[in-house]
């Protein structure tokens, strides 16, 4: 099942690079982007990352808090965020749980080549828990996404 616009996000979306339960809950009364990315420290990763570390502050002056999502490991994410100096949180999805019911991990092609990966994908949750907006994987401008998300492009 993959959730869509006006759909309640699930309550509990996994564990941080620290271990921590991450729930919806825990951004009652505000925007979270919730975005979804292939792996940690690629350059098109990257650059989504330091976008939305960059215009961060605007973000969260406009209600929004930010969750990055990929199937990478904690020690991964930790390292990512410490070499980018992000400042919001990455969930562990190893299990690819949390990906495959927003439906942003299924079978990609790339050089002729299959495989199963994430689709980079953005969702912005409103105050409520509702998704109001989705990013599609061909709509994500990685390296002015914050730009994107604040309507600024």
């Amino acid at each position: 099942m993959t959730l869509k616009i006006g759909d309640k996000a699930p309550e509990i979306l996994g564990l941080d690079q620290n271990g921590n339960e991450i729930r919806l809950a825990d951004f009652a009364g505000k925007k979270l982007v919730l975005y979804f990315y292939p792996k940690d420290n690629t350059p098109g990763c990257t650059a989504q990352a330091c976008s939305l570390r960059d215009d961060y502050s605007e973000l969260r002056k406009q209600g929004y808090e930010v969750l990055g999502v990929s199937a990478d490991n904690a020690s991964s994410h930790k390292k990512f965020i410490e070499k980018h100096d992000l400042p919001f949180n990455l969930i562990v999805d190893s299990d690819k749980s949390l990906s495959e019911r927003f439906g942003t991990w299924g079978e990609k092609k790339m050089y002729g080549r299959t495989y199963m990966g994430m689709f980079r994908t953005t969702f912005v949750i409103d105050e409520n828990g509702n998704i109001e907006k989705i990013i599609s994987p061909k709509e994500v401008k990685t390296k002015e996404h914050g730009k994107q998300i604040l309507g600024l492009l």
